[in-house]
């Protein structure tokens, strides 16, 4: 069934709910997710944002506009790539100016397209190594700081539902997913007694000019119509979910993947 398209709701306002934070954000310089989240933290007034990203351009330019908007005092960004184990320390070692980690925002994934009957072993390992293994380099960086800091904090996955249902050509992707669901299950049992909290999103879809330039507008078209709202979600609309998994409003929740979508399990 294609679903008529809904129109876009406003922008929601902040609400100071990350206030006096630090957060951390990785694959931030793009015009996804990350850099979504990345606006939200800062407009929710986190007292200082790390960003991350591969590539050094956007990542500069990134931190230039972020930091004519909100204070040059308040943003900075460090080239990471979450399979390298000392960059992702070093990117964590810049939130230190700002009183080290608050919160870990875990947003670099891979994705591609091939039939397992065709996908090579360096296919397969590099989305693994990005999108699930990145993720776990992160969450064991920012979860020793976070413990040696003694204040508790927070980290939040990007998952997909993908990691949830079948799709074809995206065994790799999928897997990895999955992966970072169970990941986030299982960290937040092992980190919850020193107060860290684990939590994840699921996206389905949602629509920035990257994936616009890669994606035919046919099957763009036959995405939207599976969607409730018979749209993409607007990046900033799967941002405002991962602030409240930041924030103290969900200080309850931990181990919990928290569909942004309506194609969950």
């Amino acid at each position: 069934m294609t679903r008529t398209e809904q129109p876009t709701p406003d922008y929601v306002p902040a609400h100071d709910l990350l206030a006096d934070k630090t957060v951390v954000v990785t694959a931030a310089a793009g015009a996804g997710i990350g850099s979504a989240v990345v606006r939200r933290v800062l407009e929710e007034g986190a007292r200082g944002v790390v960003i991350g990203d591969t590539h050094e351009r956007r990542l500069g330019e990134a931190k230039e506009a972020l930091g004519a908007e909100f204070g040059a005092d308040r943003v900075d960004a460090v080239v990471c790539d979450v399979t390298d184990e000392a960059q992702v320390a070093a990117l964590l070692d810049a939130a230190d100016p700002f009183g080290g980690v608050d919160v870990m925002i875990n947003n670099a994934g891979l994705g591609g397209t091939a039939s397992v009957l065709e996908m090579t072993d360096e296919e397969w390992g590099r989305v693994l190594d990005i999108t699930l293994t990145g993720t776990f380099r992160c969450i064991r960086a920012a979860g020793r700081r976070m413990v040696e800091r003694g204040k508790g904090g927070v980290m939040v996955n990007n998952a997909s539902v993908i990691g949830w249902r079948a799709q074809e050509g995206q065994a790799h992707y999928a897997a990895a997913k999955a992966g970072v669901m169970a990941l986030t299950r299982s960290a937040a049992i092992d980190l919850a007694e020193h107060g860290i909290r684990v939590n994840a999103v699921s996206p389905s879809l949602a629509m920035h000019p990257f994936l616009a330039k890669v994606t035919s507008d046919e099957l763009l078209a036959e995405l939207k119509g599976r969607e409730a709202f018979g749209r993409a979600a607007e990046p900033w609309e799967v941002a405002n979910v991962m602030v409240f998994l930041a924030s103290d409003y969900s200080s309850y929740m931990t181990g919990e993947v928290v569909s942004v979508s309506s194609q969950h399990a």
